[in-house]
């Protein structure tokens, strides 16, 4: 398998653990995550900071077992430079789909892969 399969495979890893409940309940854990200058665009069009984000996200959809998930698909991953990632995907949550843009880095090493940039765009109920 090639190095950069492995760069992509390791984000959508950290992608998808931040959609797990119990991560996104847990700032700790989220701070593994997200680099300390991420910023997100979401779907509402807000702009989040990281203390924004950290603060925000155990109060959000997906953070408990019993309310809504997020159900990802059809993930893509392009290495971009050496530890900068770029993946797509979309995204269905109580209805509501999303199409995904994150940029993960990993700097140095002993380093790991960190999300730096997120935006989610709503994808309209007649759209394909």
């Amino acid at each position: 398998m090639s190095r950069e399969t492995d760069e992509v495979r390791e984000a959508i890893a950290g992608e998808l653990r931040l959609m797990d409940p119990g991560v996104r309940a847990t700032r700790s854990l989220v701070r593994q995550l997200l680099e300390p200058d991420f910023v997100e665009v979401g779907a509402s069009g807000r702009r989040w900071t990281y203390e924004e984000m950290i603060a925000a996200l155990p109060e959000m959809d997906g953070a408990t077992e019993s309310g809504p998930r997020y159900e990802p698909s059809n993930f893509t991953g392009v290495l971009l430079s050496p530890g900068l990632v770029h993946l797509t995907y979309e995204t269905t949550s109580a209805g509501n789909r999303a199409r995904r843009s994150s940029l993960w880095r990993k700097q140095g090493p002993a380093s790991t892969w960190k999300m730096y940039y997120h935006q989610a765009t709503p994808v309209p109920p007649a759209a394909g």
